[in-house]
């Protein structure tokens, strides 16, 4: 590389990391890599495409630093160590990305291009301050490796800037990394770096709480070693008495962990006690692991009084990221709670370097799945040679294939359910606007309302102020709030409409000077076949119907009502036949209870009972099925057989129970339904037969069948099911 290039310092750096690199990766790097890697940047150098960041740092130094670390805090991987060092060639468009699988293969290729994808993300700043954004990073990696390079630069960074000039750009960092970067960490399982990048992060965003207490910890350090020494001496001697081969050592606890308990406890450095951990780590056999971890505890608890409340056993039930070990609190000399931690090498190796970390949270795959991939990831880990890095390879990350996160025009990140539109987003913004919205901007380019949005899109609302909802908007709708809305919007309007259209006719009727009577009214809209009053009304008011042609009809059923039956004398009158000479003398089929002879049964389609007008249609195979003269299937019958009906009536005759079933709607409250069976199950000679009930969006819909002597006791139990408070709407439903 050129002189001037490189800064004395940076030569040092330089080949002291390119020395312990290749020393690290001598097990997993081909022959050519590093000297093909080594011509690209010079190359890349060479035409101005591998310049200093923002802070000064060289790349080629970074990137150094970033493979070493990956290499020393996790496991060395050949693909990984490649894409860190190729990244920012890639970032400075110096090297295609189209390129990089002819060149490089397709696993590094990859690797770079969601690095790249997550640095665009990144980009937006405006993000940083949503605690959706690490979420969002996560959905954006594809791979966990993705994840963990991440990690890996962001400490080499923090190590790298201490004493940099600019202190508002090193605080940024700082807050990032613990913001961000620590947890990442944490979900992984890479304790040792998310510890280091707290400790850094205090540091620079408060440096003299941090030297104090580090300076603290180097006085007490004396005092410190000699208080673990005395109470690991008799429990060396112990547990050489049982056989098994461990290593027993103490470890203070980080600075960043000390200024927590300072902070939680409201007190010093010198009244916290629980400043380091005692770790006992364990060679053993994998069938063996457990019961050796556990022969360890009985002997940590015969010399020392434990304290069951802070027992913590993640040896039976592992965290969701694979963390193994046995914490237990003992009560130490001089009056002191000492933690003890007890795994095994494996388990060890695990908690510090995170192998193969379980990233999803909990609730988004079930417990059956996340211990099915645990075990899956046990079973590699416990045979694997090539280290926890070949895990990871081509593992995706899909955690939050369930939810969104997209941007608005500023910059605010927002979380939406998988399957939202752009309809969805603008409800999520404001009601108002997601009632006049016409659609949307989405990166750049005209979408329609029902575009389903994707991760890291951008989106910016469409209005208009002669826009209304509408009811077919639900079709592309999936959060709540965005529905209900849109539901409450359309039925108001919906009521608007009916009230214009009833106001409208009883304009038109009063000037006709025809008075308005409610029970014909009703009578002529079942004629016409609407099946609400509103339905009606709103018809009415659209024009959908003539009103004239209304008033015409309405005119009719009122004449009719109103002629009169010619009067007989008394001489004239003859007693009514029995229904037996009935049934015998004329061509009216007669059913009901004791009627013999007669093949019929009840239809399916409308479930007929006793009062309910009826008649019989003589069916293919012989048999006569009662329908009610309302049946949704009477008008297509009567067209086409004329020839096969009956007329029928009831024999007059009870005793038989009938089925009626009730479609019922209401708030979904506590306590509703059982109102409703304790209704039903008070009266006489009624039963309920079955009930199911479905719930959403705060309101239930059932279908009760009910068993039942006639209409008048169906229409009574109707009557009294209205009277239960949160009921709103029943009907018989065939």
């Amino acid at each position: 590389m050129e002189k001037e290039y490189l800064q004395t310092d940076e030569k040092k750096r330089m080949l002291t990391d390119t020395l312990a690199l290749l020393r690290l990766t001598q097990s997993v790097i081909q022959p050519d890599d590093f000297a093909r890697v080594r011509n690209t940047i010079q190359q890349g150098i060479d035409n101005n495409h591998y310049q200093r960041d923002r802070f000064g740092i060289n790349p080629a130094i970074h990137n150094l630093a970033t493979a070493r670390l990956l290499c020393e805090k996790i496991s060395p991987d050949r693909n990984m160590i490649l894409a860190i060092l190729l990244y920012s060639l890639c970032k400075s468009e110096y090297i295609d990305e189209s390129e990089l699988v002819g060149t490089w293969g397709e696993d590094i290729a990859k690797l770079i291009h969601g690095l790249l994808k997550v640095s665009t993300l990144y980009s937006k700043q405006a993000a940083m301050e949503s605690d959706n954004f690490r979420k969002l990073l996560l959905t954006f990696a594809e791979d966990i490796r993705v994840i963990i390079i991440m990690i890996v630069d962001r400490l080499a960074l923090m190590r790298h800037i201490n004493h940099h000039p600019n202190e508002k750009m090193v605080h940024d960092v700082a807050y990032e990394a613990n913001y961000l970067y620590a947890p990442l960490a944490h979900r992984l399982g890479l304790y040792a770096i998310k510890s280091e990048l707290e400790d850094l992060s205090l540091k620079y965003t408060n440096r003299d709480t941090y030297t104090d207490i580090a300076h603290k910890l180097n006085e007490t350090k004396t005092k410190r070693d000699a208080y673990i020494n005395g109470f690991i001496e008799p429990l060396r001697n112990k547990l050489d008495t049982t056989g098994i081969k461990y290593e027993i050592k103490g470890r203070t606890k980080s600075i960043y962990s000390i200024w927590n308990k300072i902070k939680k406890q409201n007190n010093d450095i010198d009244h916290i006690y629980d400043l380091f951990a005692i770790r006992i780590i364990i060679d053993s056999e994998p069938e063996k692991e457990k019961s050796d971890c556990w022969m360890a505890y009985s002997v940590v608890t015969d010399m020392y009084q434990p304290n069951p409340s802070r027992m913590k056993d993640w040896l039976s039930i592992p965290k969701s990221n694979g963390y193994e070990s046995l914490h237990i609190t003992v009560h130490g000399p001089d009056d002191r709670w000492v933690e003890v931690q007890i795994r095994t090498r494996r388990m060890d190796l695990v908690a510090e370097k995170g192998l193969a970390a379980h990233w999803k949270y909990k609730g988004i795959r079930s417990e059956e799945g996340l211990d099915t991939w645990m075990n899956n990831v046990r079973d590699i880990l416990e045979t694997a040679e090539t280290g926890p890095m070949e895990l990871m390879k081509n593992m995706r990350m899909d955690i939050y294939d369930k939810e969104v996160f997209v941007f608005s025009p500023k910059g605010d990140l927002y979380k939406l359910p998988y399957g939202a539109s752009v309809l969805d987003f603008a409800f999520h913004i404001h009601t108002r606007l997601g009632m006049s919205c016409t659609g949307g901007r989405v990166n750049g380019r005209n979408q329609k309302l029902g575009y389903k949005l994707q991760s890291g899109d951008t989106v910016e609302i469409n209005t208009s102020s002669t826009q209304v909802p509408k009811l077919d908007w639900l079709n592309f709708t999936v959060t709540s709030k965005a529905r209900n809305k849109i539901r409450q919007s359309v039925h108001e309007m919906a009521n608007r409409t009916s009230s214009l259209g009833k106001e409208l006719l009883e304009r038109r009727f009063k000037n006709r000077k025809i008075d308005l009577q409610e029970a014909t009214l009703m009578r002529l809209i079942k004629k016409t076949g609407y099946k609400t009053v509103t339905d009606f009304y709103t018809a009415v008011a659209s024009e959908n119907i003539d009103i004239n042609n209304i008033i015409a009809q309405y005119e009719e059923l009122e004449r009719r009502a109103t002629e009169t039956v010619t009067a007989r004398s008394a001489e004239e009158f003859q007693l009514s036949p029995t229904d037996e000479q009935t049934a015998e003398q004329s061509d009216v089929l007669v059913i009901g209870n004791n009627i013999k002879g007669v093949n019929y049964r009840m239809a399916k389609c409308c479930n007929p009972i006793y009062g309910d007008d009826v008649f019989g249609f003589i069916s293919s195979e012989g048999v006569i099925k009662i329908h009610r003269t309302d049946c949704s299937n009477a008008r297509n019958i009567r067209d086409k057989y004329p020839y096969r009906l009956i007329n029928t009536r009831w024999s007059g005759k009870l005793g038989e129970q009938f089925g009626a079933t009730l479609r019922i709607v209401g708030n979904d409250d506590i306590g509703i339904i059982t109102n409703i069976t304790s209704i039903i199950n008070k009266e006489k000679d009624a039963q309920l037969r079955s009930i199911s009930i479905e719930s959403n969006d705060g309101l239930f819909q059932g279908f009760l069948v009910v068993g039942i002597r006639d209409t008048a006791q169906l229409n009574d139990i109707t009557r009294k099911l209205r009277t239960i408070k949160g009921i709103k709407d029943i009907k018989r439903y065939r």
